[in-house]
């Protein structure tokens, strides 16, 4: 089952059947108890009826009378039958109702003390059995034991009467509420189908995002779905943006080299070949880079930020022995970084390399964090002593697109790489100027 309201449905129906079958059955019970009551408060009031009637023999011993209180008494299998018995059977009656009718043996039980039980005969009844002690005329105490019985048919009848309609009653109101609780179902799931309609039209192409409004319970949802959309939209962009920026970039070396080759010098063609063939090759790798960042997914992993550093740094190290840089990293071993491992080496590895290239003697990295609302703000400085960027080329050197060979002489491709890496995750790569009047980049981005 695979449908979300069907299993609701589902779920919802075992629990009401549970429901109602737990209440059918407390029901029947209560009502069968309070019926078992009743007929014991109807038949103990039979005996009183009958010590009202009964008459007493010469001697003042109790003898019951020829007219009896109930009709049903004097009627031959009516349902309600008597016996009295006295101390040692010294006095026997019976009803006229219970002729051929036999009573189980009486157990003894305390004067005044009625016991009301069940007797499971065929057919059955239920038995009310009463003792008393009456006084004769000499001051003599007689018992005289009461047995009381009335068939359970009749009670057998009330109890599968009310079954019967409390299943009606409780069959129509399962029924009524399954209606209902698939229609609310049905009207709480509607969110749901308006975003897989919402979805289908963005397949066609007859809009470009979950518009909604969509409840708050679904934001979460329909905010990823339309990140991931933009990223991928995004991501469609720059590709063809690169595949332009590559086309123009090329055309430039290729005028040159088909220039020379047109030529009738071959030192001027291997001239042209030397100079421009590292050219294309700086370019192509550029654009490479830039295409595969591009491409990257839109929610990707937290990286521990100071292993990549204490990595690039030492690697650095090695590579500029020769300017013997001095550097310090302010940075909390668990510091994440909010993106893929590879990403952040291409990132810093680029912004680290370009300190290296241009400081004097000393590099220092730290970061600020600033944390609101559950968001994490953090903001990388790497600092330089080198001669810094001119304010008037910095947008240039930073701006995605910029092709290779406009780049600010000496200054490479490295930050232009870095701030599209720092831009796809959100963030945002400036350029300022350090304490030691070199290069400051400040690389900010949210946890």
């Amino acid at each position: 089952m695979r449908s979300i309201q069907s299993r609701l449905l589902l779920a919802a129906s075992v629990v009401l059947a549970l429901f109602l079958g737990v209440g059918a059955l407390a029901l029947d019970r209560a009502f069968k108890d309070s019926a078992e009551s009743a007929l014991e408060i109807q038949l103990t009031q039979q005996v009183y009826a009958l010590l009202g009637a009964a008459n007493t023999d010469p001697q003042g011993r109790m003898r019951l009378p020829e007219s009896l209180p109930d009709p049903r008494l004097a009627s031959p299998d009516s349902g309600l039958y008597v016996q009295v018995v006295g101390e040692q059977d010294s006095y026997k009656w019976h009803s006229p109702s219970s002729v051929g009718r036999s009573f189980p043996a009486f157990k003894a039980i305390p004067p005044g003390t009625p016991r009301f039980e069940f007797i499971a005969a065929d057919p059955p009844f239920y038995l009310l059995s009463y003792s008393l002690l009456w006084e004769d005329d000499a001051g003599h105490e007689i018992s005289y034991f009461f047995s009381v019985a009335e068939s359970a048919a009749g009670l057998n009848v009330r109890v599968a009467v009310f079954r019967r309609t409390i299943l009606l009653w409780l069959g129509g109101a399962a029924i009524l509420l399954l209606l209902m609780q698939g229609a609310v179902l049905r009207w709480g799931m509607r969110p749901l189908r308006e975003v897989a309609e919402d979805l289908r039209m963005i397949e066609t192409g007859e809009q470009e995002r979950l518009n909604g409004p969509y409840p708050r319970e679904l934001n979460k949802l329909t905010d990823g779905i339309n990140s991931l959309i933009e990223h991928n939209t995004a991501s469609r962009d720059r590709y063809r943006h690169r595949l332009g920026d590559l086309a123009h970039s090329l055309k430039t070396p290729l005028a040159v080299l088909q220039g020379a080759g047109e030529g009738d010098d071959p030192e001027l063609l291997r001239e042209a070949i030397s100079e421009q063939i590292p050219r294309m090759n700086e370019i192509i790798q550029y654009q490479l880079k830039s295409a595969a960042v591009a491409g990257r997914v839109a929610f990707a992993q937290a990286t521990p930020l100071r292993p990549i550093l204490d990595r690039l740094l030492n690697t650095l190290d090695k590579v500029y022995r020769d300017k013997a840089i001095t550097w310090r990293c302010q940075i909390d071993p668990e510091q994440l970084f909010p993106g893929e491992p590879g990403d952040l080496l291409e990132c810093l590895g680029n912004v680290l390399e370009n300190a290296y290239k241009y400081a004097k003697s000393r590099i220092e990295i730290s970061i600020k964090v600033d944390e609101k609302q559950d968001i994490q703000r953090l903001s990388l400085c790497i600092a330089d002593d080198g001669p810094g960027i001119p304010v008037e080329v910095r947008e240039r050197v930073l701006r995605r697109g910029e092709r290779a060979d406009q780049q600010m002489p000496g200054q490479g491709i490295g930050l232009s790489v870095a701030s599209g890496i720092v831009h796809l995750y959100g963030g945002k790569l400036e350029i300022a100027e350090s304490a030691w009047g070199g290069a400051l980049i400040l690389i900010h981005m949210e946890n």
